[in-house]
């Protein structure tokens, strides 16, 4: 067995615990969770949680798992805004740090009505667990440590678990242990 299939069996346990589940951390503070993996582990890292997903996501389950891939959401806003193949032209034209300031623009995601965080708090049911994925998917167009900022209105009493592709200290995020994101302090290490 490997280290983050062991990993893998230790979260799964710790999301059964009532202090996950009621989202409070050791202080009473709001559970956010990351689990951190190397990068070149991704296609496991996806297989896992789909075969999480499937388990939890049963009739009956007292609790459903949602899934929210940032690319996903991302394409998906910049479509229904009739913006996709405009940013494909763009990034062609003016590369890729200025399609990616458009996008973050055009999706508001410096701004308190961030269209990310509302796609995810208008699509998060009640008693769910979100899991947060395709951060190393979309980078540099968002960063890890700005959605975790920013979801507090949406994870009052949902538990939250990013998949993070790199690092994570319990105090700095470093995306593919390489690039080095602002300082997170609130999440914990799962597994």
């Amino acid at each position: 067995m490997t280290d983050l299939e062991e990993r893998f069996k230790i979260a799964e346990e710790e999301m059964k615990k009532n202090s996950f589940l009621n989202n409070k951390g050791l202080g009473n503070e709001t559970g956010y969770y990351i689990f951190d993996y190397p990068a070149e582990q991704e296609l496991f890292v996806r297989e896992r949680i789909d075969f999480i997903v499937k388990k939890y996501n049963r009739t009956g389950s007292e609790r459903q798992i949602v899934v929210f891939d940032l690319y996903d959401i991302i394409i998906k806003l910049l479509e229904d805004k009739g913006f996709l193949n405009k940013n494909f032209d763009f990034e062609k034209s003016k590369g890729l740090d200025r399609v990616s300031k458009a996008i973050g623009n055009t999706l508001r995601l410096t701004s308190t009505d961030n269209l990310v965080i509302k796609y995810i708090n208008d699509n998060a049911p009640e008693n769910s667990i979100i899991f947060i994925t395709g951060v190393g998917k979309i980078y540099p167009i968002i960063r890890a440590h700005s959605i975790l900022n920013n979801l507090h209105p949406v994870s009052d009493d949902i538990p939250i678990v990013m998949f993070y592709p790199g690092k994570f200290t319990g105090q700095e995020l470093i995306l593919f242990n390489e690039i080095k994101d602002d300082n997170y302090y609130r999440a914990f290490r799962l597994a």
